[in-house]
């Protein structure tokens, strides 16, 4: 049992914060002292429920190698593996009996498999967004040529514009990758909209549900239905289990035809030393050695999820955006970006600035002197952020050529608090006040900024790290510059 004991059938969203393993967890701040520490990061990764990690804990005792081995543990581990794909299928609406669950290291490494697999040539055309996560660009761009869906004037997906491109394209276009939920305003995409858009015009289409699935529910739809969503990605760590697995589910057909993108031990029926024969999905591209853990946790994320409800946190999440909102837009020196005229259509994201604060100062500020985590930059989005901070192309061939120098202290970005399910508006309360404090200029340390990094440190603000967890010396540059950072 957890804590609250209610990691059972029984969970409810009342008891969701201390179910949060570290929710209670003091960081030092400058000056000396400690303060409950306020995760607000949670569109990077989310902390861990102590349900997921009792199911690792109660696991572990039995585990095994999954597949072909006779030992009881080898086969009690391969029916908890095999039954954790299908609890994820299950999840996102799948039709099991002609779709499969693959199991990744995250959403990244999915995309690469797709992408990989999609026998994609290079006059083919993906289309993708603006808005997209790089995990769900670069992959494409590897193997077909990609089209960038635009923006409206307030940071929305131009629905028209892919309409157009579809039109104009017809025939040509293989792929649409969109995102689910947007890593940087929130925005939830309509995607069942889109897949009827694209169905029409003879494409598939890919959802990186990586924002998404802790957040919405989500349906997959029958496969004969317009609105069926064809291939669909997620990531456990931001699913509060951070445990190294994500989820690739689409079409059973699709990934028995052609060769697995990654060969070894496990993908295959039998090998000669001629020919080798493919196993069948999902085995067949979960090459070497599985994260057998990692699948334990991700489905036990999910069966806490499905037990507190969807609906029930997706209203939570909504309540805490109305009640964060309410008093950011009350603030003056505070710049909010995307629409907010309908903050149900977001999930918890809230980008920011403070007027002539940088934004990496911001954050800097806030992490050390209120004990608040959360992040700041361009989130791995950098075309969507630049579009929404007005960037012109003039100013960003400069600001390229500078970075490319050596020189991040003109970077563009902005600040990211991301709101999880265990979220209050204590939470929220917290970042205003630290954020009154910022806009007043009423913080206590003096920062400097590494230009090479483009991040800020409060002089004398050294906290011991290995004190809380012990790890060797940095030895690499990489990691010496950034312990360096931090003395």
């Amino acid at each position: 049992m957890s804590k609250s004991g209610q990691s059972g059938p029984g969970m409810t969203l009342e008891h969701l914060r201390e179910e949060i393993v570290g929710i209670d967890a003091e960081v030092p701040i400058l000056g000396g002292e400690h303060r409950r520490y306020v995760f607000l990061d949670n569109a990077a990764s989310t902390p861990a429920l102590r349900g997921v990690l009792q199911a690792v804990e109660q696991f572990l005792p039995w585990y095994s190698g999954v597949h072909r081995g006779t030992g009881f543990k080898s086969l009690l581990s391969t029916e908890v593996f095999d039954a954790a794909h299908d609890t994820v299928g299950r999840f996102v609406g799948a039709d099991l009996r002609t779709n499969t669950v693959i199991f990744l290291k995250n959403t990244t490494e999915a995309i690469n498999k797709l992408a990989n697999r999609t026998r994609l040539r290079r006059d083919d055309l993906v289309l993708t967004s603006v808005m997209e996560h790089h995990s769900n660009d670069l992959p494409w761009r590897r193997h077909a040529t990609v089209h960038h869906v635009g923006v409206t004037h307030d940071g929305r997906l131009d629905l028209s514009a892919l309409q157009r491109l579809l039109r104009d394209h017809a025939g040509r276009v293989k792929i649409v990758a969109i995102h689910g939920a947007s890593n940087i305003t929130g925005l939830c995409a309509p995607i069942h909209e889109i897949a009827e858009l694209v169905h029409r015009a003879g494409a598939l289409l890919f959802v990186d549900a990586a924002q998404l699935a802790a957040h919405r529910s989500i349906d997959m739809l029958p496969d004969d239905d317009p609105g069926h969503l064809d291939f669909l990605a997620l990531s456990a760590h931001k699913m509060y289990a951070p445990f190294g697995t994500g989820a690739l589910v689409g079409p059973r057909a699709f990934f028995e035809d052609g060769e697995p993108d990654v060969v070894g031990g496990g993908v295959v029926e039998i090998v000669t030393l001629e020919d080798a024969v493919w196993n069948r999905p999902p085995q067949k591209e979960e090459a070497g050695s599985p994260n057998v853990l990692g699948g334990v946790a991700l489905a036990a994320a999910v069966r806490i999820l499905r037990t507190v409800g969807m609906e029930t946190i997706a209203n939570h999440e909504h309540h805490l955006m109305e009640y964060a909102y309410g008093k950011l837009l009350a603030m003056r020196g505070i710049t909010l970006y995307g629409p907010l005229e309908n903050l149900a259509e977001k999930v918890g994201v809230i980008p920011f600035n403070v007027t002539d604060v940088h934004h990496a100062l911001t954050a800097a500020i806030m992490g050390t002197e209120g004990g608040i985590g959360v992040r700041n930059g361009c989130f791995c989005a950098h075309p969507y952020v630049k579009e929404l901070l007005g960037v012109g192309p003039e100013e960003d061939r400069i600001l390229t050529s500078e970075v490319l120098a050596g020189n991040k202290s003109r970077l563009p970005g902005m600040v990211r608090a991301s709101l999880g399910c265990y979220n209050n508006e204590t939470d929220v309360d917290a970042m205003v006040e630290m954020l009154e404090r910022i806009v007043r200029r009423d913080y206590d340390g003096r920062y400097v900024q590494n230009t090479a990094t483009g991040a800020f440190h409060a002089e004398g603000f050294a906290p011991d790290f290995r004190a809380y967890v012990p790890f060797d010396e940095p030895t690499t540059p990489a990691e010496s510059r950034m312990a360096s950072e931090a003395s």
